[in-house]
């Protein structure tokens, strides 16, 4: 049986939170990967010079196995879209797993999946997960039932990592993430508001570079 992963695309989502996972979950043996969107056609990232061609509307994928949430500066314009927030609650409905990365778990939220659960977001974002009623903790990757959440942009790997190992087993995930040579040595030590300098989070959390709702 075919697992069919489908990947959310929207205006402005941010390009790593879709095709992290994706590089992680096309690798599931018998596993299919769908982009979808309201429309059909190239979906621009946050910075529009690159498109993701989104080649399923909502309407044309209704079961799938595993469904993936990206984030990034469109999920605000996203909240209130009940075609979108619909389609959320439908799928999940049947899915096997249902996950996001970075701010895509404050869509999750707005379709009110993640009501009383733990989860995670990019760590400006966590504020408001909490007034969306979840639970946020500030974990990479959060598991809680079959909701898979991860924090900011590039632990969308670790949570896809992650997915592999649950349902293909910890050989075949350590075999992914060898050939995909996962093997992350950044050049800072920056990656998280305990370890960046403060007066680097301070102009991040004042919202002078980034904004979030």
């Amino acid at each position: 049986m075919t697992t069919l992963i489908a990947v959310l695309l929207f205006d402005r989502f941010t390009a790593l939170d879709a095709v992290g996972p994706y590089e992680m979950l096309c690798r599931l043996p018998d596993s299919e990967v769908v982009f979808v969107a309201e429309r059909t056609g190239p979906v621009p990232n946050d910075r529009g010079d690159l498109h993701l061609v989104a080649t399923r509307t909502f309407a044309e994928v209704s079961a799938p196995n595993i469904v993936v949430v990206p984030g990034g500066p469109g999920q605000d314009g996203q909240m209130e879209n009940e075609a979108l927030l619909d389609w959320l609650r439908a799928v999940d409905a049947t899915s096997t797993w249902t996950t996001s990365v970075c701010t895509g778990s404050l869509l999750l939220a707005a379709a009110g999946l993640l009501k009383g659960r733990a989860a995670t977001s990019h760590w400006l974002a966590l504020d408001g997960l909490r007034r969306l009623g979840a639970e946020p903790t500030g974990r990479r990757v959060v598991t809680d039932g079959k909701y898979v959440t991860a924090a900011g942009v590039s632990s969308g790997i670790d949570m896809g990592l992650t997915l592999v190992g649950r349902l293909a087993g910890d050989r075949h995930a350590q075999a992914v993430q060898l050939l995909t040579e996962y093997d992350p040595q950044p050049p800072y030590d920056a990656g998280s508001p305990e370890k960046a300098p403060a007066s680097v989070v301070e102009e991040f959390r004042t919202g002078s570079r980034f904004i979030l709702r």
